[in-house]
């Protein structure tokens, strides 16, 4: 099961909800930051999840003009899916690959300074990404248990990520100056 996937089961399995609805709480949840659904995605995840018997779709009563929305819930096979994914997701550690770790790969393909500049942005981009979810925590107070946790993961991780860039920044530095770099 894909994360968008997961995402959309996860909030179909809160309530029964219609698309446009399901990409206000993503948006409102600011679940784009740890998870891969885009807004153009999530018809086609509901789609594919109806296709599939995880969740059904009814439509309701036309309020005003044209037909009425398609409103999607889970299926008993979803809510299981839904529950087998669960625990796989909480207990299986997963790779990340990401472009950074390519760079550090590559480093001495770089000058010294080039290779500082690029990693003090880096940094600024994560502090501006950890104030950026921490408003976005602020916002939705208070907050489910579940999505405090998740909240409080993200900035968690940013900062040990900050932390690390920080230190490397500083033996880089040093390794500079010494002409060791």
């Amino acid at each position: 099961m894909t994360n968008a996937e997961l995402a959309v089961l996860t909030l179909l399995a809160e309530q029964p909800r219609h698309g446009y609805e399901l990409e206000q709480v993503i948006e409102a949840r600011g679940m784009r930051e740890w998870t891969e659904v885009g807004f153009s995605s999530i018809y086609y995840v509901l789609k594919k999840l109806e296709q599939e018997g995880l969740i059904y779709s009814q439509r309701t009563p036309s309020q005003g003009r044209g037909p009425g929305r398609k409103v999607y819930a889970l299926t008993e096979q979803g809510n299981q899916a839904l529950q087998e994914a669960i625990l796989w997701a909480l207990s299986e550690p997963q790779r990340c690959y990401t472009p950074f770790q390519l760079g550090l790969a590559n480093l001495p393909a770089l000058e010294p300074k080039q290779a500082l500049a690029a990693l003090r942005n880096y940094q600024m981009q994560l502090q501006a990404a950890q104030t950026h979810l921490r408003s976005r925590r602020q916002a939705q107070q208070p907050l489910p248990a579940n999505v405090e946790a998740m909240f409080d993961y993200s900035l968690h991780m940013i900062q040990a990520e900050r932390d690390w860039v920080s230190n490397l920044i500083q033996r880089m530095e040093a390794a500079d100056e010494q002409g060791g770099l």
